[in-house]
């Protein structure tokens, strides 16, 4: 599990434990609210309980639940420190403008980025309390979050050209986001994550042909609330690579060059180049009539190529963060979760096999653990994310971890069937998505634009598997 999910996982696990009730603040009464005190003293020692269902080995019409509970402790000044990361990373903010957490009675409510992630975490773990569902579903939560993607081995994020220029496009909005003035120190500047950042009106020049400029600090904030990134260090990363790429540019040409400032003072504006990948303005005649000549070979492909183009998709941080968006559009988002959480199991399940000496047995115990966590996500029965698997498949894997583990041999056993039966699941999950949610998210008008450059992928990855036979 990479670190910043788990500081998510951790958050979300506090959140649930929280009542969430409101606060009077100032004569008025905010709802979804929390203490500082109640947030430091539930850190100090969390419990969260996840129940799993689970068919009965002895009687397959019954299912049988059972609870685990996790219990987390730390000390007060490091749950007080926790609780100032999950402010700078802007899972919460206060009602009352503070900055820390020193008062005991300082009043805090999620952000709409912080809701999104709670979320995504009561999704993934089938959690429906009532004060948790309330939160989600009220008008706070922005549901456009730009969900980055990660490198599994580094927990770096991915900084390839194409997912630049679509973090780019989220960041700059289909329209321009025009403002009377872009200096806002307000906490709900950028609760709604589908308009672009606060530019302000500038009369162009000769010397200076851009209408509208924007400030360092406001871009940091954009990409802090509308993005999954946890760090400000990120999005400072982020700004210098808007940059690099020629997508924005110093107002004041003495700054040419220079790297990516943070500050009100320094402004920047939109190039013509960032203007074309905005969709501000039409790219050139070359590029419109390669675009129509994909097209047409997409439509005239043969429905083989889905499976090469699913791959590439899968495979290509830029192109799997769009179709992921759309997935989660059309709601079936946990075929695309599940495809990945079984590559990053194979990973855990080979390390585990190849494990020699004394930590061998832990190492298989503890990966066993993880299968258990990933069947009862996504394949038990009435599981949150319950996938669309074969009924024989499914009887299996039921059949395959309702059975009793003896001794250390028959755990060893007991891993290596199940590692299978997720294979088949993955290979089932991956021809669904090929046949059916890849063709319709190519050739979706949001979309296809974006997509420069899949179908020659495909193709090439389709000659190098005939070469190879």
């Amino acid at each position: 599990m990479c670190m910043h999910q788990d500081f998510k996982d951790l958050f979300s696990t506090l959140m649930v434990s929280l009542p969430l009730t409101p606060h009077r603040v100032r004569f008025r009464m905010i709802d979804y609210t929390f203490t500082s005190d109640e947030a430091i003293t539930n850190l100090g020692s969390l419990k969260f309980s996840q129940s799993n269902r689970m068919p009965d080995p002895k009687d397959s019409s019954r299912v049988v639940t059972t609870t685990t509970t996790t219990t987390f402790s730390m000390a007060k000044e490091m749950a007080r420190s926790v609780c100032q990361k999950f402010f700078e990373a802007k899972f919460i903010e206060s009602v009352e403008s503070k900055i820390d957490f020193s008062s005991k009675s300082a009043v805090w409510q999620l952000t709409p980025k912080g809701i999104h992630i709670l979320e995504r975490f009561c999704g993934r773990n089938g959690i429906q309390s009532a004060h948790v569902r309330a939160v989600i579903e009220s008008p706070r939560n922005p549901r456009q979050l730009v969900v980055l993607e990660r490198d599994v081995e580094t927990d770096k994020l991915h900084h390839d050209e194409q997912t630049i220029e679509i973090m780019f496009r989220r960041f700059v909005g289909l329209h321009v986001n025009e403002s009377a003035s872009s200096d806002s120190d307000s906490v709900h500047e950028f609760s709604k994550c589908d308009i672009g950042v606060r530019m302000t009106k500038h009369k162009p020049t000769p010397q200076r042909p851009y209408e509208h400029v924007f400030n360092g600090k406001n871009t940091a904030d954009w990409l802090m609330d509308c993005c999954t990134m946890v760090d400000r260090r990120e999005a400072i990363e982020i700004g210098e690579l808007f940059l690099k790429q020629q997508l924005i540019a110093p107002v004041d040409s003495r700054q040419t060059g220079q790297s990516f400032q943070q500050v009100k003072q320094a402004l920047y504006y939109v190039t013509r180049k960032g203007e074309v990948v905005a969709g501000w303005t039409q790219p050139d005649e070359a590029s419109l009539l390669a675009d129509s000549n994909a097209a047409k070979a997409r439509d005239g492909s043969s429905r083989d190529s889905n499976s090469n183009r699913t791959n590439i998709i899968i495979r290509n941080p830029s192109w799997r963060l769009l179709y992921r968006e759309f997935l989660k559009e059309t709601m079936c988002e946990e075929n695309l979760s599940f495809y990945l959480e079984v590559g990053e199991f194979n990973t855990q399940y080979r390390a585990a096999i190849n494990t020699t000496g004394d930590h061998k047995i832990e190492t298989i115990r503890e990966t066993l653990a993880a299968a258990y966590g990933l069947y009862n996500a996504f394949l038990a029965p009435g599981s949150p994310n319950e996938l669309n698997i074969d009924h024989a498949l499914r009887t299996q894997l039921a059949t395959r971890m309702t059975r009793a583990v003896g001794d250390d041999a028959a755990m060893m056993t007991s891993l290596d069937e199940v590692a299978s039966l997720f294979e088949k699941a993955q290979n089932s999950i991956f021809k669904l998505m090929s046949s059916d949610s890849v063709p319709k998210f190519i050739k979706h008008h949001k979309y296809a634009n974006q997509l420069r450059g899949l179908d020659a992928a495909a193709a090439q990855a389709s000659q190098s598997t005939s070469t190879s036979r």
